[in-house]
């Protein structure tokens, strides 16, 4: 079946090409998984792409992205069962990196094999849409209620490919995947800003008396400071609150976890250090980062 192969190999030549926004597929998962979580990340890449993409109109985007739901639901007849390779993917029959419609046979091909819900990947592109759809949130109930849909489902979806099918864990691992994607949500604030999009709620902002006209100035007060450090405790609070994932899963999963676990951690306390004002640098990890985080993970301590 080399449509097979050469829709694993697109999905493996995209997650290269974004490594740096993509630790999950790092060589410390199992060589077996990397090819299936690489065509879960092309999915999410793709379509987040879609609904970022400055260059199409709000109709059409939402357009390509029922398009995608379509083409995610749809279930033609299954192609019969192919051994993945665990080392170099066979190329595809033409250069180049194929569309992203290419990557749906092997996304369909993991689902099949490891039973993963649907709904996991319906909730990822509902939030898609909705980043299309809303700039602004008013409250903390709405903003968990996107990252519930755009980022715990990637949480569960590695848990599933790995084996671990449990409330427990997936609870867990929704908070520090939420954690996670508020992190984000902090280190990219001046980013996003630029693009109309907060997603501070205002609840929050305006209980410390924070303005969005001085956003607009890129005026990093004492006001939106506080609004800030506010958000980091309760980000903290949801890392502290999902560490137990890291400890109940085995093998090279447990030291990936933990690294993620580290990597999020460490931006949220560059942002700490930097009082949050990422108008004046936005803090990224370096390679002395990486060796921090890879000595604590080496280090970690179950409570």
């Amino acid at each position: 079946m080399p449509d097979l192969r050469a829709s694993y190999f697109a999905c493996e030549q995209l997650a290269r090409a974004h490594y740096e926004n993509f630790p999950v597929a790092s060589r410390l998962l199992p060589r077996r998984l990397r090819p299936h979580v690489a065509a879960v990340y092309a999915f999410a890449r793709t379509a987040d792409d879609i609904a970022d993409e400055p260059g199409r109109e709000p109709g059409e985007r939402l357009a390509l992205l029922e398009g995608y739901r379509e083409r995610l639901i749809s279930r033609q007849a299954k192609p019969s069962p192919v051994a993945i390779p665990s080392r170099r993917p066979l190329p595809p029959p033409d250069s180049g990196v194929p569309p992203p419609d290419a990557f749906f046979p092997a996304l369909h091909d993991t689902i099949d094999r490891f039973d993963l819900p649907v709904s996991l990947f319906t909730d990822l592109l509902s939030a898609f849409e909705q980043d299309v759809t809303t700039n602004r949130y008013d409250t903390w109930e709405q903003v968990l209620d996107y990252c519930r849909r755009s980022a715990n489902p990637v949480g569960r979806i590695v848990l599933r490919l790995s084996g671990y099918r449990s409330d427990a864990l997936d609870e867990a691992s929704d908070a520090v995947c939420t954690a996670l994607q508020l992190t984000n949500f902090w280190q990219d604030l001046a980013v996003d800003w630029s693009r109309g999009r907060l997603y501070v709620p205002e609840e929050a902002w305006r209980a410390h008396g924070a303005s969005l006209a001085d956003l607009d100035r890129r005026a990093w007060t004492p006001a939106w400071r506080s609004t800030l450090v506010a958000c980091g405790v309760r980000t903290r609070a949801l890392f502290d609150r999902g560490r137990v994932v890291c400890d109940g899963v085995g093998g090279r999963l447990r030291f990936e976890l933990r690294a993620t676990w580290h990597g999020g951690m460490r931006i949220l306390d560059r942002l700490e250090q930097g009082g949050y004002d990422v108008f004046r640098a936005r803090p990224s990890l370096g390679i002395a980062d990486g060796m921090v985080i890879a000595c604590r993970t080496l280090a970690w301590r179950v409570p």
